[in-house]
């Protein structure tokens, strides 16, 4: 089995690609077992968010993996392979690293990955896929994360999605205050954007959720009011800015609700942020005069403006994430040698069971007890020496350099005989 994670992010594919291969949180689980269920898969977690899908997984056959991958969302493995990457053992361990560091992020430095990536620990835990390797990964790369987040400024002055949706906003009207702002959803993206909003003191707040109850608590913390998605159609035009994040796998705003909210508004202009993945917001309302709608793609060129103050720290960061990649290796690589530690030891005991049988019947016999203890010293001797002085005396030449300088290594005191 060989640890590897492979997936797709911002970087390497288009939010088109990004919302097709997308899981939300109540497939997961069941995504997670389907997985291990193939043959060579033995462990696996899924991380899925706005910005990336990566599986990490212990498999014998990483292929199998994208297949899966494909399949599972009805896709083509051929459409999906150009926009993949591959980060087999080491590289894999690295790159978990380097992602829950902030170093891979839309934003550099931005703090919400860690909180993801530890839901897809949790969700993985819950699912029965989490076993000794990926555990251990997991547990090094939030430790190191830690460490990173510390001791370097890399989160300093980090421009975040939810503030870039503000700036949008403050291009399009001279003040939020004067604006009504609809909030569609009500998970951890949605509160940060109505911290950033709500900050401006806007004309209204208002939250639209499946779970009312839980909009009118996103509602009483940051004075607004709550009504349920199903009103969306009828109220959507009460508001110039529409902030939208649902888990919805279709989107949930389409070209005809906007049409009649732009009629009922006079066609003054609407400002849609949409940071969902799959989207939210139908793609064909881009099109429609007075809209304007900026994705989680587009507000990612918006806050590459602060990277610059925060790219000092990345050099001090690679550095505690190779050594921490280092540390983790060594323990892997430790461990892959446990089959062997474990033969070592069980031929070992086989033979120390044989020569103190032997031993134990030569004394039932009556014979001298001394001669009996040094006859077991010497066949132990002579057992555990046979096989390295027979593979020394088989070898050529080359081959029998090394295994003089490996017996060396093991036996510090045979170079000196």
């Amino acid at each position: 089995m060989e640890l590897i994670a492979f997936g797709l992010n911002h970087q390497t594919a288009p939010l088109a690609i990004r919302e097709q291969v997308a899981f939300s949180d109540d497939v997961l689980r069941p995504a997670l077992r389907d997985l291990t269920a193939q043959s060579a898969v033995r462990e696996a977690a899924i991380v899925s968010t706005c910005n990336r899908t990566e599986v990490y997984c212990a498999t014998a056959d990483p292929a199998q993996v994208k297949r899966w991958l494909a399949q599972y969302h009805a896709l083509d493995t051929d459409h999906l392979t150009p926009f993949l990457y591959e980060r087999p053992r080491e590289a894999a361990v690295h790159h978990a690293f380097r992602v829950a560091s902030g170093l891979d992020s839309m934003v550099l430095g931005e703090p919400q990955i860690l909180g993801q990536m530890k839901q897809a620990v949790r969700s993985a835990e819950e699912a029965g896929t989490l076993g000794t390797v990926l555990h251990k990964l997991f547990q090094r790369t939030f430790s190191v994360a830690k460490e990173v987040r510390t001791r370097t400024d890399i989160g300093a002055n980090a421009v975040s999605l939810a503030s870039a949706g503000v700036r949008v906003a403050e291009r399009i009207w001279p003040s939020i205050a004067q604006q009504s702002v609809l909030f569609v959803g009500a998970g951890e993206m949605i509160e940060l954007c109505a911290a950033h909003f709500c900050a401006r003191q806007p004309r209204q707040a208002m939250f639209a959720n499946r779970t009312v109850a839980r909009g009118e608590a996103l509602a009483a913390r940051f004075g607004g009011t709550a009504i349920a998605l199903t009103d969306l159609p009828s109220r959507i035009h009460e508001h110039d800015i529409v902030v939208t994040c649902t888990a919805s796998s279709l989107p949930i705003i389409g070209k005809g609700m906007v049409e009649r909210a732009l009629k009922a508004r006079r066609h003054r202009p609407m400002l849609f942020v949409d940071l969902a993945v799959p989207r939210d917001v139908e793609l064909e309302v881009a099109g429609l005069r007075d809209v304007f709608v900026y994705t989680v793609d587009d507000l990612g060129k918006i806050v590459q403006a602060g990277v610059e103050l925060r790219a000092s720290a990345v050099d001090e960061a690679e550095t505690i994430i190779t050594r921490g990649v280092h540390e983790f290796m060594q323990w892997l690589q430790a461990r892959d040698a446990v089959p062997t530690i474990r033969a070592l030891r069980e031929h070992g005991e086989r033979v120390r069971a044989q020569e103190l049988e032997r031993a134990q019947k030569a004394l039932a016999r009556g014979d001298d007890p001394a001669a009996v203890i040094e006859a077991l010293s010497r066949g132990l001797v002579n057992k555990f020496l046979h096989a390295p002085t027979e593979a020394l005396q088989r070898a050529p030449g080359d081959e029998r350099s090394r295994l003089v300088a490996l017996i060396s290594r093991l036996y510090p005191g045979a170079r000196d005989a």
